[in-house]
């Protein structure tokens, strides 16, 4: 092979390997760490509402937070094995109680300290005025939904570990940060570029070849 061919081929082979394995990688890495849902009921109105489109990290329920927007999985206590997603209130530790004050006023105390709540549908973090008093043991977590008045949420398992649920239940964690997906996504489809491009230089290798294995005529061909 001459010297120009053989430059493209190893420049084919080069880009065209970096490109699979940018590809590859990037999507294993989205599908292992990132998931995405559609939002199904009014749970977690105003906020996400029915048809909204979400993407959750993949995370365990230790590394989740006060505030953060949850999946899980309770199918002993919903009757169903879809993911349910709520807020976290209280983690390991906690004493959730409700409520101080009434009407738009009223507020949810974690631990004794008043919590401030902007998320909740119509300013309403009683919703159906069900009053509580949980210690969240620890390894677990109490959620609630945003749209307090139609959340089949913590409060209302008082029989099943206070209405706790276990951080292995969680699945992920909502994110609206989009940039960590679009990021990963860039990356996938600048990988399938610089594989196409290394099937090009792939393919300008061989013709190189092709044309320089041409025979050619020792003596002078007479036109007739």
């Amino acid at each position: 092979m001459s010297g120009k061919g053989r430059g493209l081929g190893v420049a084919a082979v080069v880009v065209g390997l970096l490109g699979v394995v940018l590809a590859l990688g990037s999507f294993v890495y989205a599908r292992n760490s990132y998931g995405s849902s559609t939002i199904s009921s009014q749970s977690m109105a105003p906020t996400y509402k029915p048809g909204d489109r979400i993407i959750f990290e993949k995370v365990g329920g230790d590394e989740v937070h006060h505030g953060d927007v949850v999946l899980f999985s309770a199918p002993d206590r919903y009757g169903f094995t879809a993911n349910v997603m709520q807020r976290v209130v209280g983690v390991g530790g906690d004493e959730v109680v409700c409520c101080t004050g009434s009407g738009t006023g009223a507020r949810i105390t974690v631990n004794g300290k008043p919590l401030s709540e902007p998320y909740v549908a119509r300013g309403d973090v009683d919703g159906v005025h069900k009053t509580y008093d949980v210690k969240v043991p620890k390894g677990r977590l109490f959620l609630l939904g945003d749209n307090r008045a139609n959340a089949m949420d913590s409060r209302f398992f008082a029989s099943d570990h206070d209405g706790t649920v276990a951080e292995s239940a969680v699945r992920g964690r909502v994110t609206d940060d989009r940039t960590s997906a679009v990021g990963i996504g860039s990356t996938v489809i600048g990988g399938v570029v610089l594989a196409l491009v290394g099937i090009g230089l792939g393919i300008a290798a061989f013709v190189v070849r092709r044309r320089r294995a041409a025979p050619v005529a020792p003596w002078p061909v007479q036109q007739g």
